[in-house]
């Protein structure tokens, strides 16, 4: 959900998903005089609680040496920024955030008049799109407080709960819907080899439900076949199974559940996540449940060409009739769903088509880098957007876009050790060898504004996942509910990645540069790039809030 206030001295916006409340300050220029930045306190009814968010920057002159990973508050340490989030809010949950300007010196902070705003947190489960990020940030001082250096087999289930933050349950959650003759689950799986979830389709299979699943069981270096296959003999579900063996030289990239009921579709769960335990519980991902019975069909027919395992020109022949390429802009408050491969890269043309029509922000994620189409949109001078690039690794064209100055680059990574003395060293979890931090596959398109598209799946915008794969995705138009979850989400991994990028640069820095940039300002010195017309820090500050 969304909430705004606006008040004579400060300007409130909020954006609520599932377990991120973001927040946009705005506030004239002439009002920023001797601020020092934003406490906030949050309220939550539920817990009977109400205390002061915390922060990781302190003022040197008051706290020089606070031992690493430590938080303190923002009443003594305020936030300097116009962009904050609170990633520890629970789903479906009612706050209310108190924002109150401080001003004054550090050690004698003044605080102006508090503004307060409500908002409600998103069910992840609730109507027509159930949405489900995992934590997808073993690699943080979150995990690094609450596990230490162990890696997550040594620490056992409840590193396991965390990193899921719900993701596996909701796996399991969807098949287990399938109790009884009168369902059917159809999957279609790349990588399958989670036990849970394979014991969980026997079980349903069981119980008399129509189980039928096509994985790929293509050979060749890198492909999961090989694990496929053992996973399924050691579920001992066999007779459930068809192999998806056709054009060897691609991949059967696709990880979704469509459910029926008395023969008929009711309801798909889709996304980037694969069946596997680094997929649920190491590098970030999504699944997406839509509750529409003509998307669930649409799934379901999509699922019953490949179970004939045709030849790819036949699957791109069925897929572009099923799913004709689109036009135009997609209808309004529309879900319509995309299948590969196809016969061209027309649909690749329009995703950058449509990401070169968003008028005030692109949000992006590629675990392979940015395909050449869509980076030269990301790059082009005099962007009307504001542009957010999320990347598991640089890739070829990373230059064309990477020095715009309206497009602001994370790249994964994890804190080795401690550069500045403030920070708990972080681990690999060593659960994904391939792929180790960004597993997604969406674009957000307005996601701030009142008609938003959220374009989410499998597919990773690329020739390969256009032409030769196959591949499911979602475009959702006009529902705020659904971009308010992605952008919460994005913003949390994106800016986790960025500081840890930043991090990075502070090593070739003269250490005393390293040392200072752990501080907070002690002025107001701090404001003044959020108000040079046209910088990226002031078009961030106008667009959220």
């Amino acid at each position: 959900m969304r909430a705004k206030v606006d008040t004579a001295a400060l300007n409130v916006r909020a954006y609520a998903g599932t377990h991120v409340v973001s927040i946009g300050l705005n506030m004239p220029q002439a009002a920023t005089a001797g601020l020092l930045g934003f406490a906030i306190r949050r309220r939550d009814p539920v817990e009977d609680e109400e205390y002061w968010l915390s922060g990781f920057k302190t003022f040197e002159s008051v706290y020089p040496n606070p031992p690493p990973g430590a938080l303190v508050s923002s009443r003594d340490y305020p936030v300097q920024s116009f962009l904050w989030a609170d990633y520890t809010a629970k789903p479906n949950r009612k706050y209310t955030y108190f924002i109150v300007p401080m001003r004054g010196k550090p050690r004698n902070l003044k605080p102006d008049a508090e503004v307060p705003i409500e908002v409600t947190t998103e069910s992840e489960d609730k109507g027509e799109h159930a949405i489900h990020f995992n934590r997808g940030a073993a690699g943080s001082q979150a995990y690094a407080r609450k596990f230490g250096v162990r890696k997550p087999k040594d620490v056992g289930p409840d590193a396991f709960k965390w990193l899921s933050r719900g993701l596996e349950e909701a796996i399991l959650r969807f098949i287990a819907q399938a109790n009884g003759p009168q369902f059917g689950l159809r999957v279609a799986a790349y990588e399958f080899s989670h036990m849970p979830v394979l014991k969980a389709l026997k079980q349903a299979a069981q119980s008399g439900a129509d189980v039928k699943i096509v994985y790929d069981a293509k050979t060749g270096a890198g492909k999961p076949a090989k694990s496929n296959l053992a996973a399924i003999k050691k579920a001992k579900i066999a007779s459930l199974v068809t192999p998806r063996t056709e054009n060897p030289s691609y991949i059967s990239h696709n990880k979704f559940i469509v459910l029926l009921k008395n023969g008929q579709p009711i309801e798909v769960f889709t996304g980037s996540t694969n069946f596997t335990q680094g997929g649920i519980f190491g590098h970030s991902n999504v699944g997406h449940i839509v509750r529409r019975p003509t998307v669930a069909q649409a799934y379901l027919d999509y699922w019953t060409r490949l179970a004939a395992d045709p030849a790819a020109g036949a699957l791109r022949a069925g897929n572009l009739a099923a799913t004709p390429d689109p036009q135009a802009a997609p209808p309004p408050n529309s879900i319509t769903s995309y299948f590969s491969p196809r016969p061209d890269l027309t649909l690749l043309d329009w995703y950058a088509t449509r990401m070169n029509a968003a008028s005030d922000s692109v949000c992006l994620t590629a675990a392979f880098g940015v395909n050449k189409k869509l980076a030269g949109v990301l790059g082009q001078a005099g962007s009307p957007f504001l542009g957010y690039v999320l990347l598991e690794k640089p890739g070829e064209t990373f230059k064309q876009f990477a020095s715009d100055r309206d497009i602001s680059v994370a790249v994964g990574a994890f804190l080795k050790d401690d550069l500045v003395y403030r920070w708990l060293r972080e681990i690999d979890p060593g659960l994904n060898r391939h792929v180790r931090y960004i597993h997604t596959k969406y674009m957000l398109l307005d996601p701030t504004s009142d008609d938003p598209v959220v374009i989410s799946g499998s597919a990773n915008f690329s020739d390969a996942s256009t032409k030769n794969n196959d591949e499911n995705m979602l475009v959702i138009r006009g529902d705020t509910r659904v971009a308010d979850v992605y952008l919460g989400e994005f913003m949390r991994l994106f800016n986790h990645f960025a500081f840890r990028q930043h991090e990075d640069r502070l090593r070739a820095a003269p250490a005393s540069k390293a040392r200072q940039a752990a501080y907070l300002k002690e002025d107001a010195s701090w404001t003044a790039k959020h108000y040079v017309p046209g910088s990226k820090a002031a078009r961030q500050r106008e667009l959220f809030a």
